[in-house]
């Protein structure tokens, strides 16, 4: 905790609006995209169904293959609890959504399903996209796919299993990725191991997003180990989430962004 205080005082001291970035291609992603409060059609049904899991009082068993948990050290948690403590807040998941629909992502995927709401944002944002989103935990997985059942998202296909696994055996099969979110265990290891294999599908108009980049000092050691990578050019800090862009054409330059 102390960490992530200090990182959101230093992230405060330091952020800027799209009139404090001299980069043209920032600026407008910033004005078309970050600064956008358009309400999409799939906002309400996604946020209903996060109420509705709020409220969820059922227990299941989570088989945690990650970093684990800063609110609960127990396998048994409480549906309630993990949308409480997993569920990224509305609108980093429509940031999510516009992130793909902007940039007409069509090959996404997503490291760490959960109970699949920002999946569902992603899912949403293109209906001919294909989402494989990767959990590691059986119970959570067959809930998110009864959520995605109800938003009628049959573009979303949930791998099962450790991420050691099952992203390699993942990235074989697809040519390339769009778009990535890195939102599953949050070590420093893992996370960087699991970038340096998707880099191997990155092409100019790839974007990787990384979740809790202060969520503690290994995470942040990630994330500045990934800003130096040599084919990384463009990344924009907004404090809960990282995005990084491989534009060949831009300046390499790191923005810390006000949102």
């Amino acid at each position: 905790m102390i960490h992530q205080a200090k990182s959101y005082f230093n992230y405060r001291t330091k952020a800027v609006g799209k009139h404090g970035v001299h980069s043209p291609f920032v600026y407008d992603l910033l004005h078309h995209v970050l600064d956008k409060k358009d309400e999409f059609y799939a906002f309400k049904a996604i946020e209903l169904i996060r109420e509705s899991l709020k409220i969820n009082q059922q227990t299941i068993e989570v088989n945690d293959l990650g970093a684990g948990s800063k609110v609960n050290n127990t396998n048994k948690r409480s549906i309630s609890q993990i949308i409480k403590s997993s569920a990224k807040a509305p609108k980093y998941g429509q940031l999510l959504f516009r992130l793909a629909n902007y940039f007409e992502a069509n090959t996404i995927v997503e490291l760490g399903t959960s109970l699949g709401i920002s999946t569902a944002y992603l899912g949403k944002a293109r209906k001919s996209s294909s989402i494989y989103t990767l959990e590691g935990a059986n119970e959570i997985t067959k809930l998110a796919q009864q959520n995605f059942n109800k938003l009628k998202l049959p573009n979303i296909k949930i791998i099962e299993g450790n991420f050691d696994e099952t992203l390699p055996n993942l990235l074989e099969k697809v040519e390339k990725v769009d778009l990535v979110f890195f939102d599953g265990n949050h070590t420093e290891k893992a996370t960087l191991t699991y970038f340096e294999q998707c880099l191997e599908k990155v092409h100019e108009d790839s974007i990787f997003v990384f979740d809790d980049i202060y969520w503690s000092e290994g995470m942040t050691k990630a994330w500045k180990t990934i800003k130096k990578n040599e084919q990384v050019t463009v990344t924009l800090d907004i404090f809960e989430l990282g995005i990084v862009f491989f534009k060949k054409e831009l300046k390499k330059q790191d923005f810390v962004i006000n949102y």
